[in-house]
């Protein structure tokens, strides 16, 4: 999957190195949860109860691989700093996929003009819900106070990956980030 072999080169090059065999466990979860990051042990958590289809697994992975990114480079405060937490489901919900046309429609909400952005921000606030015991309303303010920010972070990809195709592009970039640099 091109999202999550940039992502883990990405981890690579910021000096944490992901091994399948330790970082990611696939578990019986409670309810519908589909995947977690535990920040505790930096591990991925595969709910292999609620995952059904391989590009639902993908988009998990690609997800969960995000926080792990975010972890790796800017230290996030998971559990007590929920701005943290938001910033980084915002950068999960608008790279990994989970808002694509596609994911949207089999989820029967449709919307032309701004539906990528309220969709983040609706999933980013679901998120944090799922995770945290926080009032609605204090998941949407902290979602609220950094979306700009965060939504337009888009490393390591460069762009938000709307397809496959964007992923590989941004893959290709990715390898080919220093390389015109190297020369001077």
């Amino acid at each position: 999957d091109p999202y999550a072999r940039l992502l883990l080169e990405a981890l690579k090059q910021s000096g944490c190195t992901v091994f399948n065999d330790r970082h990611f466990s696939c578990e019986n979860c409670d309810g519908c949860v589909s995947g977690g990051f535990d920040a505790a042990t930096s591990q991925i958590v595969l709910c292999q109860n609620n995952i059904r289809q391989q590009s639902h697994m993908n988009r998990v992975v690609t997800h969960e691989l995000i926080h792990a990114f975010d972890h790796c480079r800017a230290h996030v405060d998971w559990f007590k700093n929920v701005k943290h937490l938001a910033c980084s489901e915002i950068r999960a919900a608008n790279l990994s996929g989970d808002c694509t046309l596609l994911n949207e429609i089999a989820r029967f909400k449709f919307g032309l003009k701004g539906h990528h952005q309220t969709c983040v921000r609706d999933r980013a606030i679901r998120s944090i819900l799922a995770v945290r015991k926080v009032s609605k309303e204090t998941a949407e303010k902290a979602v609220d106070e950094v979306f700009d920010a965060c939504f337009n972070d888009l490393e390591p990809f460069g762009r938000i990956p709307h397809s496959k195709a964007d992923a590989k592009r941004a893959y290709r970039d990715f390898q080919n980030r220093d390389r015109y640099t190297a020369n001077l």
